[in-house]
């Protein structure tokens, strides 16, 4: 009995201990824990694994300054970029257009035929001088027009005057008053673009969104489109142009290319619009444009050299006529025959007949009229002289022509 009491003695004499000891290391670390919890939270929220707890203090504090239990952060964010300095540039200069034609009824006061908008397109201020701002657009924006009106981008309307235009470049130039107008677009050096280069087109989609903005790259440059002047069918002209994936819809037609500098680099001309082709819009270069634009200011028309000549591709002569009339060697299948010349001409002057065949000009290879004209409009001016090699009855012959400044 009395061992029993005294070992009864000892294990609780040891329970006792124990107690204290698992005490003491329950109380450590709820201490170890109380650190984790005051160092590593706040930083866990800092990194958002843990959202951010207001504490009670804070609150009350929140509260007394009128915040709603709710903390707040004022977050100031600049959104000024390359493109949108781009864009304040020049977007002001660009401006819609509108080609009012004769309708076909009588209107109902009996005042005579109305006039109704044909189409819509965009056009560029280039030039401000006096009283008087200048605007450059596509001619197939403005052909056709009994009137023009001008819409800025802050919605005023202006009546315009056609200066001149140009079919074969498509590009034309109106005026309007320029007490309205504020801003000029700047030229931009189009020789100077690279594949790659980010761009910006400004213009008026659809003929009612007026100043809308894609951005796009330069795609490609001197991209040679065939264009068909005279709708026959039949191609008459290669028109040399910039390639962007920027989106140019239907009445963006002769809105502004810029750079990245907000200087305009190009005039926004067609888009090709297959539903397989998805991101291909062109635009006139202004390097290629500015001459014309010059010619059409000072003279209403672009001032061209002229030979005086009727022609046709010997490509598409049948093979019989080009060995029976012309007397053409077997191996020239290319070049551009002469089916009339008028008298007086540069080209009679020169000594050039009927039934001649231009094969080369300025020691450059003639295959076909659209490159005879991309030579003569492209790289010669009035009273240049011009060297053409051609054949008559089957043997070259070479003369020197001086080129007039009639219209071709």
């Amino acid at each position: 009995m009395g061992y029993y009491d005294q070992d009864h003695q000892n294990r609780y004499k040891g329970q006792k201990g124990n107690k204290g000891g698992y005490f003491l290391a329950s109380l450590v670390g709820i201490i170890l824990g109380a650190i984790l919890v005051v160092v590593a939270v706040p930083k866990l929220a800092d990194y958002d694994v843990l959202p951010y707890t207001v504490e009670p203090d804070e609150k009350l504090q929140d509260e007394a300054a009128g915040d709603n239990n709710a903390r707040t952060q004022n977050v100031s964010v600049d959104v000024t970029t390359d493109v949108t300095k781009a864009v304040d540039k020049a977007g002001d200069a660009v401006v819609s257009i509108t080609n009012i034609q004769t309708a076909g009824f009588w209107s109902n006061e009996g005042n005579g035929s109305a006039g109704q908008p044909a189409g819509t397109g965009s056009g560029v201020i280039y030039k401000k001088e006096g009283n008087t701002a200048f605007i450059v657009t596509n001619h197939h924006v403005v052909e056709g027009a009994q009137e023009l009106e001008v819409s800025l981008e802050d919605g005023t309307k202006l009546p315009a005057r056609l200066v001149g235009s140009d079919i074969w470049t498509d590009l034309a130039v109106l005026e309007v008053e320029a007490k309205e107008i504020k801003t000029v677009a700047e030229f931009g050096d189009s020789d100077k673009l690279k594949p790659g280069e980010p761009v910006i087109a400004i213009g008026n989609p659809l003929g009612q969104f007026s100043g809308s903005v894609t951005q796009g790259i330069i795609s490609g440059l001197e991209r040679a489109i065939p264009v068909d002047i005279d709708q026959n069918g039949t191609v008459d002209w290669q028109a040399e142009v910039l390639q962007t994936d920027a989106a140019i819809n239907p009445g963006n037609s002769g809105g502004a290319l810029v750079n990245i500098s907000g200087q305009l680099i190009g005039i926004n001309s067609m888009k090709i619009a297959e539903s397989a082709v998805e991101g291909i819009g062109l635009a006139i270069p202004i390097n290629y444009a500015r001459p014309v634009i010059d010619d059409l200011e000072k003279f209403g028309e672009v001032k061209r050299p002229y030979m005086g000549v009727q022609l046709a591709s010997v490509n598409e002569i049948p093979g019989y006529y080009q060995q029976e009339a012309l007397k053409l060697p077997k191996d020239v299948k290319s070049g551009v025959a002469i089916t009339s010349v008028e008298p007086n001409s540069p080209a009679a002057q020169a000594g050039l007949k009927e039934m001649d065949v231009i094969v080369e000009m300025d020691g450059q290879e003639i295959k076909d009229i659209i490159e005879l004209r991309q030579h003569l409009y492209t790289k010669k001016s009035v009273g240049d002289q011009m060297k053409i090699k051609f054949y008559r009855d089957g043997k070259t012959q070479d003369v020197t022509m001086k080129l007039s400044g009639e219209t071709f």
